[in-house]
């Protein structure tokens, strides 16, 4: 099973930070081929027993699900290195609710790679039980990995969880994605239960000014690199 979600998954678009290519994958994660680096972004783990503490019941199985779709990217590209940026737990005790299992599947993923946990606004305080190392931020070349965007060139963040709408052949489409003017990019969340935020929102302008980006699609079947101006 998981290869084949793999094989759905691996198709890929060259997305360019800072004179740096980087291949968009179907899931929403990036890797930088060069570092052998797989970045991923607001995987809210246990969001759904997050939102069960306060009576809203949601099927409990979004940890499993994210944690299984990371696997099968990691099986794709076989990282040597792993970065979650930021907002990887959904509240600050989100880890403590973690079962045996999803403990055990996040040692695997690890495993034979180095593993970098950024710190993000929902986890602040990151447990050092989980295994890898835990950074504010982390700078590669001149990439910065950080969780809250700021508009800084060279910079890949997440937070913000870009979607976009599009019309194509008379409907319309809504897709998460990711949001990059060839300086800087926004990645999606790659948690199950994560949710989107539309990149006309004014917290998108903030960081790319006048619409001046390209939204990057997920589609079924391939990236789509659509400009932000022809989005709504």
């Amino acid at each position: 099973m998981t290869e084949n979600v793999a094989l759905s998954i691996s198709l890929t678009r060259t997305l360019d930070v800072a004179g740096i290519s980087l291949h968009t994958d179907l899931s929403g994660a990036l890797f930088w081929e060069e570092q052998r680096l797989l970045i991923v972004s607001d995987l809210h783990l246990e969001k759904g027993s997050s939102f069960a503490t306060r009576g809203v019941l949601l099927p409990p199985y979004d940890t499993l699900a994210t944690l299984s779709r990371l696997a099968a990217v990691i099986s794709c590209h076989n990282p040597r290195t792993v970065i979650a940026l930021g907002d990887s737990f959904h509240d600050r005790t989100a880890h403590e609710r973690l079962s045996a299992d999803d403990r055990d599947a996040v040692a695997a993923l690890q495993t034979g790679r180095d593993w970098i946990w950024i710190s993000g606004n929902h986890d602040p305080m990151l447990p050092r039980d989980l295994g890898g190392t835990v950074a504010d931020e982390v700078a590669i070349g001149p990439i910065t990995f950080r969780h809250e965007p700021t508009g800084a060139h060279g910079e890949i963040a997440g937070h913000l969880h870009p979607k976009a709408r599009v019309s194509a052949r008379g409907r319309s489409m809504e897709r998460r994605c990711f949001a990059s003017d060839g300086m800087r990019a926004v990645m999606p969340a790659f948690g199950a239960y994560a949710g989107g935020l539309s990149i006309r929102d004014a917290a998108f302008a903030k960081i790319f000014p006048k619409n001046g980006f390209v939204a990057h699609l997920l589609g079924d079947r391939r990236v789509h690199a659509i400009a932000a101006s022809r989005c709504y």
